[in-house]
Formats: structure tokens, sequence, C-alpha cells
């Protein structure tokens, strides 16, 4: 093969999308999934790619410092694509600690890993960090985050990624580990799962059950549909430059109930429901703590230097995510039993 390119979190929602890219468009690329299969992970994302010659997956937890040395040195990884982390807001403020050790212990595990086996000369190596847009904390009104908006972390999971952005320059720096990092904006498409706001609201109006909405809804967020971000990870992985970051998004901002509103409006016609119907659902509960207000991304540095652009806008991208939901209902179901079930009721049922 010609790049052997080890994926962590192939699983999930992002990392499935990434692995598709690659395996379906680079033959002579050897793309091997590594995921915990946590809740969020899903292996069926991936069925219609299980069974290519240039896919791998391999069952393991970043955690487990000794596996990631035996792997490096097994399969003679060329790169490393790290997508693996706890990424919820509500479970960071619930459980801390296992957004610490995953997050920030886990990637350190894979630096160490890295820099082992690939020497003080990794010419040709790369390890790409796929990080968040919330480790700038909040915007105002106005204004973009760029890549050298100061960090300024609000919840416990955008200070555990702040962290591994942190440890993965400073490798670069101290040890001359080739890395990258970029920053996306709120991700959305097919395969979510449903603690996100999107697929979780689907499948809320889809069984009439009640819209929980943060506060006033009046939270803005720019939108990345899941298949743009994957092939912004393919562009920078290739073109970019070794110690740079690049930020990814959507140039698609919305108020969350503005959001919701459309979505039940295109939900109730999809559904062949009266219109307002949908909407009747929307249920106001108490803020998150520490709730950014506003985030916004300026991606143009990627747009400019490496020529991606997003390829969908909002209300394009959010019909092809629903038609995704609506017609793949028994993967909804599967996912939203036992401890999913269990978690929703603890973040909303007493709010």
């Amino acid at each position: 093969m010609k790049k052997r390119i080890l994926v962590t979190g192939g699983a999930g929602f992002i990392g499935s999308h990434v692995i598709r890219h690659l395996v379906n468009k680079y033959s002579d690329y050897l793309v091997v999934n590594l995921d915990k299969l946590t809740y969020a992970g899903n292996l069926t994302n991936l069925a219609d790619v299980e069974h290519n010659s240039n896919y791998l997956f391999l069952r393991g937890d970043i955690n487990d410092e000794g596996l990631m040395h035996r792997l490096f040195q097994e399969h003679r990884f060329d790169a490393v694509i790290h997508l693996a982390a706890e990424s919820h807001v509500d479970r960071s403020i619930a459980s801390p600690n296992e957004f610490v050790f995953t997050n920030i212990v886990g990637t350190v595990n894979l630096l160490n890993a890295a820099r082992h086996h690939w020497g003080d000369q990794p010419e040709g190596k790369l390890f790409y960090h796929v990080s968040t847009d919330e480790v700038y904390g909040s915007l105002g009104d106005t204004g973009l985050f760029t890549e050298e908006t100061p960090y300024d972390p609000r919840s416990p999971y955008s200070a555990s990624k702040a962290s591994s952005d942190h440890l993965v320059r400073a490798y670069h720096h101290t040890f001359g580990l080739p890395v990258i990092i970029s920053n996306c904006s709120n991700n959305y498409g097919p395969n979510q799962f449903p603690e996100k706001l999107i697929p979780l609201f689907i499948n809320n109006i889809r069984n009439n059950k009640p819209l929980p909405v943060y506060g006033k809804g009046e939270n803005v967020r720019d939108w990345l549909y899941v298949l743009d971000h994957a092939v912004a990870i393919d562009t920078i992985f290739h073109k970019g430059t070794v110690g740079e970051t690049y930020n990814i998004g959507g140039h698609n901002e919305w108020r969350n109930i503005d959001l919701i509103r459309l979505m039940c409006r295109v939900m109730d016609r999809k559904l062949h429901r009266p219109e307002g119907t949908s909407e009747g659902l929307i249920t106001y509960v108490t803020d998150r703590a520490g709730h950014d207000m506003r985030y916004a991304i300026d991606s143009s540095k990627l747009q400019q230097q490496l020529g991606w652009v997003p390829s969908l806008q909002f209300e394009e991208g959010l019909e092809l995510t629903i038609d995704w939901y609506l017609e793949n209902q028994q993967w909804l179901d599967a996912v939203t039993s036992g401890e999913y079930q269990q978690y929703y009721d603890n973040m909303y049922k007493d709010r």
C-alpha cells in the first residue's frame, strides 16, 4: 500500500464518513479504523465498505498505551487522522473525567506512539489532529473565529479538546513531530448519534415527543454538512502545511430556535402533517451551564490556500439529512434503545 493510515474513532459519526471517503477514493491506501465502540461507535455505519481490501477494523481504546505502541509496531502507520474523542458537551458536564482521559490522555498516548515509532526523522509521516471550534469560547453578535483567535474554552469538553490541541502543537515544537490541526464548526448529516440537536429533534418529531430547547433557543451555531468535512480533512491531509492549523466552517449561521422551526416545517411536509404540528412540540428547558452564545468560523485560510469550499447550503443539507433518517428508521430505532434512553431521561425528564 502507498500509505497506511490510522483513523481513530472511525466508527463514529464524522469518522465513518472520513473512512468511507478515503477507502473509496484511495484504493492504494490501507485505511485502519481503530474504535473502542462506545455508545456513539457503530460499525453498521461502515457496512458498505467493511469487505474492501484496503479497509481494516481494529477494536481498541486509545487510553491503552501499550496497545497503541503494538499497533504502530505491527502496522507501520505512515499517518494518523485522530478523531476519537468524547464530544457531547452535556455528557462532559455530567462526567468530566471521561473527557480528560479520552481527549487528553488518549491523545498523548497516540503522540508518544507516533513519536517513538517514527523516530527523529519522520519524513513523509503526519499526525493530523481533528478538533473543534468550541476551544475558542464564545463570540458576541459579530466577528468570526480565525486560526489566531485565543483559546477560551468554557466546558469540560472544550477544555479537554483545547488541552489536546496544545499538546499536539507542543510535540511538534519540542520533538519535531509532523502535525496538522483542524478546528471545525458543528457537523450534521447521516449516521449522527441522536444526542446531538438535529438527529435528536428529527427522532422526537417523528415520534411526537417534546422538543427540548435550551433557554430561549437564541444560541447561534455555524453548521457544516459532514461529507463536506470529510472532503476538507482529505484536502488538509494531502495539501496542508505541517505545523499549521486550519479552520473548517460552513458559513451557515443559525439561531437554534430558527433552525428548529425550519426542521419542524420540513418534517411536517415530509410526514404529511398539517403545518405547525411539529412546532407545537417545542418545550423550553433550563439552559445548559456555561452555554456558549455564538460560534462562527472564518475558513478563508483553508479556502484560499488549499482550495476547499463547502458544497451545500444548510437548507439543502438539512433536506438530505432528514430524508436519510426517515429512510433509515431501523438504524435510528436501534441506537435509541437501552443506554441512550437512560441518558436521555437523565438529561431532560426533570426540565
